[in-house]
This record gives C-alpha cells, sequence and structure tokens, in this order.
C-alpha cells in the first residue's frame, strides 16, 4: 500500500484546526479569520511545537514545506485579487468623503508616527543583521497603520450596521486609509529591495508607475469592454474567468520581478475591475471561497510556523506591549478623532475608532511581505501576528461598547430599516 503523502495529512491538520477553532470563536461573536489565525500559532512551535515538538517537527519537517509554500503563495495572491476587486467607496460615500478622508488620513497618520516612535529600541534588539534604522522604522509604521477592509465589512454586515452612519463613515474610511497605506507600504518595499541603491529604487519606482499607468489607462477599459461581451448579467465563462487569472498571475510575477511583493500585482488588477456588484459576487462564489476556505488556512500555518517563543523572553514582552499600545491608541484615536472632527458624537466617534483597528489578515500579508524581504526577523513577526489577533479579537467587544445594539437599532429605525433584534 503506498503511503499518503505528507501533504496531504499536513492539509487535514491545517484545515480541520481552522475549522474548529473558526466554529468556537464564531460562538464568541468573532469572525471565523481570527479563528484560522490563531490555529496558524496554534500549529506552530509556540503550542504544538510546545506540547508534542517531535510530532510538530515531524509533521511540519522544513524539506517538506515547499509545496504548502506554493499553495500558501498562490491563495495570497487569489485573495489580494479579490480584495482588490472588493475595495469601493459604499453607496452615497461622496456625500461624507470630507469626513471619510479625514477619519482615513488621521488613522493612518497617528499610528505611523508612533511606529517611528516606538522603532529606535526595537531596531536595536530586534533588527536582522544589516538592516539600517530608517527602512526598519518605516517598515513598523506601515504595518502599524493597516485596516482590515474585508474583516471591517464583514463585522458591520452581521451586526447589521452596514448603512448606519458609523457603518458608512468606517468604510469609506478605511478603503481610504488602505489604499494610502498599500502606496506606503509598496514604498516602503521598493527602497528596502533596491539593493543596488538609488539606480535600483528608481527602476522599482519607475517600473511600478509604468504598470499602474498601463493597467488604468490600457487595461481597465479594455477589461470593462470584454466583460460586457462575454460576462452576461456580470457572471463570465469559464473562457473570460481565465483570462482575468492569467492577468492576475502575470501582473503579480511583474511585480515581483520589479522588487515588490507579488501581491501589489494581484491587488492592481483586482483593482481595475469594473466596479459591478454582480461580477464581485461571481469571482468571490468562484475564487475567494476556495482561496479563503482552503488556501489561506494554509497561509495562516506557514505564518504559525514563522513564530517563535524566543519573542516572549527577556526585553521580547516590554516589545510586545510597546507595539501593542502604539497600534491601539494610534488606531482607534486616530480614527475617533477625525470621526469626532466629523460631526460624529463621541460615542458614533469611538466606535469608528475601534472598526479601524481591526487588521487580521490585512497585517499578515504586510507582515509576509516584511519577512519576505528581510527587514523583519521571525521575533518582530511573532509580535505582530500577536497584534494583529489581538486587535481583530478587540474590535467587536469595542463596537458594542461605544455603539451598543441601541444605538444601531436607533440609526436602522431613522432610515425605515429593521434592527438588529427583527428578523430579515
Amino acid at each position: 500500500m503506498n503511503s499518503i503523502p505528507l501533504l496531504l495529512i499536513q492539509l487535514v491538520a491545517i484545515l480541520g484546526t481552522a475549522r474548529i477553532l473558526s466554529v468556537v470563536l464564531r460562538h464568541l461573536e468573532q469572525p471565523p479569520v481570527i479563528g484560522e489565525m490563531l490555529a496558524g500559532i496554534a500549529l506552530g512551535p509556540i503550542v504544538f511545537g510546545a506540547l508534542a515538538p517531535q510530532a510538530q517537527a515531524f509533521l511540519f519537517a522544513p524539506a517538506s514545506l515547499s509545496a504548502l509554500d506554493g499553495l500558501s503563495e498562490i491563495g495570497l495572491v487569489l485573495f489580494m485579487f479579490i480584495v482588490g476587486a472588493e475595495l469601493r467607496l459604499p453607496g452615497g460615500a461622496r456625500r461624507h468623503l470630507r469626513a471619510s478622508a479625514l477619519v482615513g488620513t488621521l488613522s493612518v497618520l497617528l499610528p505611523f508616527a508612533l511606529g517611528i516612535a516606538i522603532s529606535p529600541g526595537l531596531h536595536e534588539r530586534f533588527a536582522p543583521p544589516g538592516i539600517s534604522f530608517w527602512p526598519f522604522a518605516f517598515f513598523m509604521a506601515a504595518s502599524m497603520s493597516i485596516t482590515a477592509f474585508p474583516i471591517m465589512a464583514r463585522i458591520l454586515k452581521e451586526r447589521r450596521m452596514t448603512e448606519t452612519p458609523v457603518g458608512r463613515l468606517s468604510l469609506t474610511s478605511a478603503a481610504l486609509a488602505d489604499v494610502l497605506t498599500w502606496i506606503v507600504l509598496a514604498f516602503v518595499v521598493a527602497l528596502i529591495s533596491s539593493h543596488s541603491g538609488w539606480s535600483g529604487f528608481a527602476f522599482t519606482l519607475i517600473g511600478s508607475l509604468v504598470l499602474a499607468a498601463v493597467a488604468f489607462v490600457l487595461l481597465r477599459p479594455w477589461l470593462a469592454h470584454m466583460l460586457a461581451r462575454h460576462a452576461a448579467e456580470g457572471r463570465p465563462g469559464n473562457g473570460m474567468l481565465a483570462l482575468i487569472l492569467i492577468l492576475v498571475f502575470a501582473s503579480s510575477a511583474i511585480t515581483s520581478a520589479l522588487g515588490l511583493h507579488a501581491v501589489f500585482g494581484a491587488f492592481l488588477i483586482g483593482a481595475v475591475l469594473p466596479r459591478d456588484n454582480r461580477l464581485l459576487a461571481c469571482l468571490i462564489e468562484r475564487i475567494e471561497y476556495v482561496a479563503v476556505l482552503v488556501l489561506m488556512p494554509v497561509f495562516f500555518a506557514l505564518a504559525g510556523l514563522n513564530t517563535t517563543t524566543d519573542a516572549f523572553a527577556g526585553a521580547g514582552l516590554g516589545a510586545l506591549l510597546l507595539i501593542l499600545a502604539a497600534a491601539v491608541f494610534g488606531k482607534v484615536l486616530g480614527g475617533a478623532a477625525g470621526a469626532r472632527l466629523s460631526g460624529l458624537g463621541w460615542g458614533e466617534a469611538m466606535a469608528v475608532g475601534a472598526l479601524m483597528n481591526a487588521r487580521a489578515l490585512m497585517e499578515l500579508i504586510v507582515m509576509k511581505v516584511g519577512l519576505d524581504i528581510g527587514v523583519i526577523g521571525n521575533e518582530i513577526f511573532t509580535m505582530l501576528m500577536v497584534m494583529a489577533v489581538v486587535t481583530t479579537l478587540m474590535t467587536t467587544p469595542l463596537l458594542i461598547a461605544f455603539a451598543g445594539n441601541r444605538r444601531a437599532d436607533a440609526a436602522f429605525a431613522a432610515e425605515g430599516k429593521p434592527s438588529t433584534g427583527d428578523p430579515p
């Protein structure tokens, strides 16, 4: 009898652990993605490796991880493509675009500044050899500034708050903040990856700008024309879907060759697709479900394998608390300040700040980029992973505390919609 391939056993362990923890977290009113993130930590050296080191070393031997790494990369590219397609301004966003710009900007600038402020001590103790201060500091600042737009949207949808003032302002602000953060992160990655000095940086920057120009000026109208012809009622056929995926992988390969990460190319193709809700629903049904249910748990597991217990030894615990403080206060206070200046009361403003603090999977993608280009090591990677889990776990409880069901119900009643307690 042929032996069962180790890859299949790894997938059973990863998917099984992810689904069990997702169900548990759902009962605690947390997004399922938190369970999948915790599954990655549980299968890594911190939990599984501590409880059964020999079994963990056998199941996830370094020599056996190349296949998982390939699946993870495909899942990451597909997910970021969907994120790009999903990122759009909510209905009626133009009416409060100024307020959203204020919230989005402050919720990026304050954590960015705090990330710079805490970097001197972190760089001296945790930066990999050869990484100078400013590239490390800029990356830490960017990692503090991200918001998980997809997770925020799901939290608001589950609590039926999407059409409330808090929901609309948060979604629009998060969309703007994420675009700003990804631009900053792309700049930082280009700067770090340019080992040949300013000429290499210029090559990366100019190449990226040319790719973006081609995508938005030429590819965007062409795709709109092709989808209008070959996607009846917004549902592309197999040929059209294959063409879109070819563009996704080609763009990812180009950004990788330019010195950026593959995720930027995938995000770009998603961003140039027509903003058609029927098309988005089709892409979610045919691509995102497979990517999220099968491939992304593999990404979480590999992320968990890159964690280390050394991150909590000695000065590590203090550094983790410093990162958590900068991340939480930067996002919550930055978002709340923008919302308060835009005219919301303190309760609603703090609810907006709490929503902007959700990081989840988007933070893990940023961390993966940093680890791949060598600007952070396993210790900082572990701390940022803990920060991503903690800040996302905080989101729903803080939202309930600041906004509450009564506020959401009142907002829905004012717009003639059923409250959270009414049947759909």
